[in-house]
């Protein structure tokens, strides 16, 4: 079979190209493929192109690094006269914060003088009560200022809160700065500051109104009690006028130059005077009358004979009776109508055994008839004291308890003391 008969049966068959060198005698050959050539090809082309694209870099280069300098420049500037213009607007705002801190300072230190002038008052008024001794307990005490709850801006966080000195604990601006974009920078705006002091002032000056109230309290309260105290003194001075002792000295005498009143409630002063002028005066009518027998020496016990003509129990004819008789039995714990000395005691005649108290202002109560004495002459008893159990000692025709008052020597009616003294129960503790 010849070559031209295998060609026209498989096909032509493609050449390879060969690359021959002669060097004199010695010859060398290198047959390609096409493919091969086509690779080599491939590659040359993409390391022309590399080179290229290298170049071209190197070229461009040096602009791309002036360009991207110029922009860190122009950011660096643009956030540098950010920061300036930052430290001006806090440096105001501090200097804002120290005069408002420096005024609130001021304000709540004459806060605090104001609330410890408040509270010095009530000391006072209250050592007033406390030596008032025997005098009736005027109800109340002047109230402790305190700040309203409801006079509290409830939107004031914790945040915007003011220590007891005036420095604000937690403020809401910072000065640490990032870097980022400007446009994405919040600018500190000064109202919040302006919301936060005007806040604090309106607690301030609730607090200042409250205190101001309280003062107002104080002062009227002080008022109600000079009235209060002089209301009870002239009643127990009314009631002993009734009682038919209105001659004796139980009130002191009272004088001095005439001086216009001021008006009332404007001085604290003053009116703390009067108070202690009304005290005294309470004091002193109620322990003077706290002496007078305007107590019952047998509470709750029946009347069997009263004051003045009766007819008499042995004689059967009429005759004069001194006091009053109370119906008990016998060894009825007596009691002192008001407080005084013993000035005798012992076995009287028709008195059988009895007891005398001295109360002052030559006023005197007799007790007689009593089964055992329990007193001695000299000591002091105060209203209600026990002095003897009751008896029928004497001209008696059987238990019970001869109660007589005696003023200057000459006995009086006792019932009206009696009716008195229940008056006076709301006034004096006996």
């Amino acid at each position: 079979m010849s070559a031209e008969s295998v060609g026209g049966v498989f096909g032509k068959r493609e050449d390879y190209h060969t690359l021959i060198i002669a060097s004199g005698n010695n010859i060398r050959h290198w047959s390609f493929r096409p493919w091969l050539i086509g690779l080599l090809a491939s590659i040359g082309f993409v390391i022309t192109i590399g080179y290229l694209l290298a170049t071209t870099y190197l070229v461009l280069r040096d602009d791309l690094i002036r360009a991207s300098i110029t922009r860190q420049a122009r950011i660096q500037h643009a956030y540098e006269d950010r920061i300036s213009a930052l430290r001006v607007q806090v440096d105001r705002i501090t200097s804002r914060q120290l005069l408002d801190q420096e005024a609130i300072e001021q304000r709540v230190a004459n806060l605090v003088e104001q609330q410890k002038l408040l509270s010095s008052r009530n000391g006072r008024i209250d050592t007033l009560l406390q030596n008032a001794v025997d005098a009736t307990p005027i109800s109340g005490r002047i109230p402790v200022p305190k700040i309203r709850p409801d006079s509290i801006d409830t939107q004031t966080d914790e945040s915007q809160a003011f220590n007891l000195r005036g420095v604000l604990i937690d403020t809401p601006y910072s000065t640490s700065l990032a870097f980022a974009d400007p446009k994405d920078d919040p600018v500190v705006q000064p109202s919040e500051s302006i919301q936060t002091v005007s806040a604090t002032h309106r607690i301030f000056d609730d607090v200042r109104r409250s205190l101001e109230t309280m003062e107002k309290d104080q002062i009227d309260r002080v008022g109600f009690m000079v009235a209060d105290a002089n209301g009870r003194a002239d009643a127990i001075l009314s009631i002993i006028g009734e009682s038919g002792l209105s001659s004796s000295p139980v009130e002191s005498g009272v004088g001095g130059p005439f001086i216009a009143a001021q008006p009332e409630g404007a001085d604290f002063e003053a009116s703390l005077s009067a108070l202690e002028s009304a005290l005294d005066r309470l004091q002193s009518i109620s322990g003077q009358a706290k002496q007078l027998p305007f107590g019952n020496p047998a509470p709750a016990k029946p009347v069997t004979s009263g004051f003045g003509n009766r007819r008499d129990p042995f004689l059967n004819k009429l005759a004069f009776h001194a006091g009053m008789d109370f119906k008990v039995y016998r060894g009825y714990p007596v009691r002192v109508t008001g407080s005084g000395i013993v000035t005798d005691t012992g076995r009287k005649g028709g008195y059988g055994n009895m007891v005398e108290v001295d109360h002052g202002n030559g006023i005197v109560t007799r007790y007689a008839h009593l089964s055992r004495i329990k007193v001695a002459v000299g000591q002091k008893l105060e209203t209600g004291a026990v002095n003897g159990e009751a008896g029928s000692t004497g001209r008696s025709t059987g238990p019970h308890l001869h109660y007589e008052v005696r003023v200057d020597g000459k006995p009086v009616n006792p019932a009206p003391l009696i009716k008195a003294g229940r008056k006076l129960e709301g006034l004096l503790d006996i």
